[in-house]
């Protein structure tokens, strides 16, 4: 039965992905040839400059999971970059974010870290990783339109600031709370009406450890240098969307802070947890829409937001495959105790 979920999950979002590319391809008028010619346009150098950057983005995103472990807990940084490199192949390519607890699955397996200290360390880079986003368009935004005039509604736009503001705050309080983060969501489940049911009582009571180990990653202090980490690594993904965007033909006028905004917008709908498989459709939706803003054409904006999929999926593929390999070769750890043992 599982392996025919599995099955069923997997067909549906394919499904789903075609379907979605499909209208993108009618809506902009774009054709295979039309891909194709684009993914022609890039010179090589451009996509080893890329691939460069890429590969500094798992090293700082690497390090920032390392940070965030128990002192007891923490492989070495060889190890932790193998697992995460293998879990964002995962991630990337599963639908609906399933691939994310492999992360989870691949520490506790190769590094024997427990399952509190791995999946700690997965939440805290999350919401990292989304206030980091939301600070990140909230600040293109900005300076789009006051530096630039960019739209016609500032009005709209200065509101989207300060509601993308207000979430970077939130999920950079929620990242230092540590444990009362745990008991702040337990509290909401409560108010809500929605802890009566045998599985939400089970939930709570798991959540109880993770919420020790939260609190063990917070007295560890390396959430600051977290937060550091995580500018490094978001900075390099939108270094390495601007050299693919300039590599497959965007026009001149966009630079590094438009090439941020437009690339904010792709990444957010790829990460909502519907995204189909490997992502297609729902990240050249949000290409084309971020850049259409902008002033792209329909037509150049999907054929570079396909170009820069699928040069994406190469890289991750590549290196999720050489981090499998390292899992492989690299020395087995036994499962460290947990806090309280």
């Amino acid at each position: 039965m599982p392996r025919l979920k599995t099955a069923l999950r997997t067909f549906l979002s394919l499904a789903a992905a075609l379907l979605l590319l499909w209208g993108l391809a009618v809506w902009g008028d774009v054709s295979a040839a039309t891909v194709a010619a684009t993914l022609r346009r890039i010179p090589v150098g451009t996509w080893c400059t890329a691939l460069a950057v890429h590969c500094g983005i798992y090293a700082a995103r690497s390090l920032r999971f390392q940070m965030l472990m128990p002192a007891g807990e923490r492989p070495s940084f060889g190890a932790v970059l193998a697992v995460s490199a293998a879990h964002n192949l995962a991630a990337y390519v599963l639908p609906a974010r399933a691939g994310e607890a492999t992360f989870v699955l691949y520490l506790k397996g190769s590094r024997g870290v427990s399952t509190g200290a791995g999946l700690a360390s997965l939440v805290v880079s999350r919401m990292l990783d989304l206030a980091t986003l939301s600070a990140a368009l909230a600040i293109a935004t900005a300076w789009l339109v006051g530096a630039r005039g960019w739209t016609e509604s500032p009005a709209t736009s200065w509101f989207a600031v300060g509601l993308l503001a207000l979430c970077a705050g939130l999920l950079f309080y929620a990242s230092f709370a540590g444990k009362r983060l745990v008991g702040l969501a337990q509290r909401l489940v409560r108010l809500l009406g929605l802890g009566r049911s045998k599985l939400a009582r089970r939930l709570i009571e798991r959540s109880e450890h993770l919420g020790d180990t939260l609190q063990l990653v917070r007295e560890a202090g390396g959430i600051p240098t977290a937060v550091l980490l995580s500018l490094v690594v978001w900075g390099g993904v939108f270094l390495f969307y601007a050299i693919l965007a300039g590599g497959f033909g965007l026009p001149e006028n966009i630079g590094f802070v438009e090439a941020a905004f437009g690339s904010s917008i792709a990444v957010m709908t790829n990460i909502l947890p519907i995204n189909s498989l490997a992502g297609f459709g729902t990240q050249e939706w949000g290409w084309a829409f971020g850049f259409g803003l902008l002033g792209v054409g329909r037509e150049l904006a999907i054929s570079t937001g396909v170009g820069v999929h699928l040069v994406q999926l190469a890289n991750v593929c590549g290196l999720g495959l050489l981090g499998h390999l390292g899992m492989a070769l690299w020395p087995k750890r036994p499962a460290a105790p947990r806090p309280s043992e």
